[in-house]
């Protein structure tokens, strides 16, 4: 495969921060295409990815993540989408374009009782009350928070590790760093790699990724972009293949 790269040669890493409740699956469509990408990451595991596109699967999945499944569902219908749909819309862009796909999330199943094991019992308390009351959230209620992380992210962070410091290390801090070593292989692989990862994601993962060549592409700047009026002209007379992998960590 042709590697594609930046006009001065140099490979590129392009993080585009997702919200997975709201409509976006034609801005993130966009934004590979246009990138020209010769690899797409996406913030899921083959087990999550199964889950999305296969009815049942999320059944095999912890309870705790289950639960969190339930809320994101009841807030992507008032904003008009199904969970997920951008990360989808991110395999199936790089199918479309003959490019790899490469799941560089931590297994959900582990993910979660790995958490389960090292919170306290004051933080479990918490986290079932929060995500109790996550379910009568409504959409002004969301909108409002994403402003607030938007105004202040440094702060936002903050303020939810005082909180909940195992659960912000977990899904977090944790994360971020196996995200950031997995998308660093795939741009020595690839070059000109397109990262689609939740929003909360983007800045930790740009500071783990210094001294690389990163652009990012925010929620925000998604949520107000045009999809394509035309698809890009596909192909480029190359040989190109396809396939769906995970980095070992």
């Amino acid at each position: 495969m042709l590697l594609r790269t930046t006009d001065d040669g140099r490979a590129m890493i392009t993080l585009v921060g997702v919200g997975h409740v709201f409509q976006i699956s034609a801005q993130v469509r966009r934004v590979i295409y246009e990138k020209r990408a010769n690899a797409v990451c996406v913030e899921l595991d083959p087990r999550r990815y199964r889950a999305l596109i296969q009815e049942g699967q999320g059944a095999k999945l912890p309870a705790s993540y289950r639960l969190l499944s339930m809320f994101q569902k009841r807030l992507a219908r008032q904003f008009g989408s199904e969970v997920g749909q951008e990360m989808i819309s991110a395999v199936d862009t790089a199918k479309e374009m003959g490019v790899d796909t490469i799941f560089i999330d931590v297994d959900a199943g582990s993910m979660f009782n790995n958490l389960w094991r090292q919170m306290p019992l004051k933080e479990k308390v918490r986290l079932f009350l929060s995500g109790f009351i996550s379910l009568f959230t409504s959409k002004d209620k969301v909108e409002k928070e994403l402003e607030s992380f938007q105004e202040n992210e440094e702060a936002y962070m903050s303020a939810f590790e005082h909180h909940m410091p195992t659960l912000k290390k977990v899904l977090i801090d944790d994360r971020n760093r196996l995200m950031a070593s997995r998308i660093e292989m795939a741009d020595d692989r690839y070059g000109n790699v397109v990262a689609i990862i939740g929003d909360g994601h983007v800045e930790g993962i740009r500071k783990l990724l210094e001294g690389r060549e990163v652009q990012v592409t925010r929620l925000s700047e998604l949520r107000t972009m045009e999809p394509l009026a035309d698809d890009p002209e596909k192909g480029t007379g190359e040989v190109t293949f396809t396939f769906t992998t995970q980095f070992e960590e």
